[in-house]
């Protein structure tokens, strides 16, 4: 068997031979080559996702930061500054990325520096301590959280130019899983080693080898074979950015897309509170990372090729579903610690809460990457993708400051506030149009 036909085969047994060689919204070139374009997708954005896992904000970045005894005010700023960093400039990029005929260049070159900023933060994990070390891991973070800038604005135009409707949710969800297989396997090796804490040398270790995967990933990216596209609007970019802006107001789906996605960033934001609350409960052992790594990478492999394939036929009904999830999560947690309070110490619950957690974010992530890319064609995508990512950058980085809460709240009504949001998403997703 050839590699092509090999290509072909496993790709219609991945997204189901019925229509797999239906080609909506690209071109006829591009057509020819969808089954090796979708694999080479699916594995460069596994070893993506993997580093991502690896590198977790929400519980492994805060666990390095502990260990080398960082301030407490700085880990605050780890997930609203990962997240916000790749989003606000995202307008100015567009403009940039809107002048390349070919874009798969600039995902590249934004996964190699990814990798640099990654092995940079493990080798602070492991030489400097303190303010000094947690500034250091705040400007690399920083660093890298504009770099992953760079490719998410070059991977929704690419993929859009090489995978047909119907078939770009599946490339998020396979390699979500995938990946979620593997950090399933580092969240096992976590829970059944010793409950010592881990050492500095360790997590550099980690860290390293997630910037190794961000490498592997551009390589693998630099395979896809992608065809020239349009270059209009590649003018001042910063010009270009402000005129874009005016998007909002003209276009009333688009508008309704970014507020429903602006309130489903509670998935994200109330991911941390939950590890927290397990750490003032059960403490910091190693065998309690473990299962918060188990808990995230299970709920990928599990859920992700569900989410992709619910999305190709209804990305606005998974942002509902994911949103009613997150809501009823918090909702409960806030009820248990209102009533019985000392069920949060048993050592499962929380854990499994964050799987369903993670189960749901993935319907989030999903659900509304596919919806903005099948909402547009052309330059106009790359258009949704930069307005939108910049105007959730802002949200986000405001948001992110619900921290200072805990002064006068405790951690589970700060979890029921931001999870009643996943309400008013869902009411709102109601009302979007229907995409696919």
């Amino acid at each position: 068997m050839t590699q092509q036909h090999l290509a072909q085969s496993l790709y219609e047994k991945l997204v189901g031979e019925e229509d797999a060689r239906a080609c909506n919204s690209i071109s006829e070139e591009a057509c020819q080559v969808v089954p090796g374009n979708f694999l080479l997708m699916v594995f460069s954005h596994f070893f993506s996702q993997l580093g991502d896992a690896v590198a977790n904000p929400k519980v492994v970045l805060p666990w390095v930061m502990e260990t080398i005894h960082a301030p407490l005010y700085l880990i605050g700023f780890l997930v609203p500054i990962r997240e916000s960093g790749s989003l606000l400039p995202q307008l100015v990029i567009a403009g940039f990325i809107r002048k390349q005929e070919i874009r798969k260049g600039v995902w590249i070159f934004g996964s190699i520096l990814q990798a640099a900023a990654m092995v940079s933060i493990g080798i602070v994990a492991w030489t400097l301590r303190g303010a000094l070390a947690g500034w250091c891991i705040i400007a690399l973070l920083t660093l890298f959280s504009l770099a992953r800038g760079l490719s998410s604005v070059a991977s929704k135009d690419v993929i859009g130019k090489t995978i047909p409707k119907t078939r770009r949710g599946q490339v998020t969800g396979w390699s979500a899983s995938s990946s979620g297989l593997v950090t399933v396997g580092l969240g096992l090796l976590f829970l059944f080693s010793s409950n010592q804490a881990l050492t500095p040398l360790n997590y550099a270790v980690m860290l390293i080898a997630a910037g190794a995967l961000w490498l592997l990933a551009a390589l693998v990216y630099a395979r896809i074979k992608e065809f020239p596209g349009a270059t209009e609007g590649g003018r001042n970019a910063l010009v270009e950015a402000i005129k874009r802006l005016d998007i909002l107001r003209r276009d009333q789906p688009f508008r309704r897309f970014v507020i429903t996605r602006a309130l489903l960033l509670c998935s994200a934001l109330t991911a941390p509170y939950y590890v927290v609350l397990a750490q003032k409960n059960l403490g910091s052992p190693v065998s309690l990372l473990g299962l918060f790594i188990l808990a995230s990478g299970a709920a990928s492999l599990l859920s992700a090729p569900f989410w992709g394939r619910f999305a190709d036929r209804s990305s606005r009904k998974v942002m509902i579903a994911a949103a009613i999830m997150t809501a009823i999560l918090g909702i409960s947690v806030y009820l248990i610690d209102s009533v019985h309070p000392g069920w949060l110490a048993l050592p499962w619950l929380l854990p499994a809460v964050y799987f369903i957690l993670s189960i749901a974010h993935q319907g989030v992530r999903v659900g509304r990457k596919t919806y903005v890319v099948d909402l547009a064609e052309g330059n106009k995508r790359t258009d949704y993708v930069s307005v939108s990512n910049t105007m959730i950058g802002i949200i986000l980085l405001i948001m992110g400051f619900s921290g200072a809460l805990s002064t006068v709240l405790s951690i589970s009504t700060i979890i029921l506030l931001l999870s009643l949001l996943g309400v008013a998403g869902a009411v709102l997703a109601i009302s979007l149009p229907e995409v696919e």
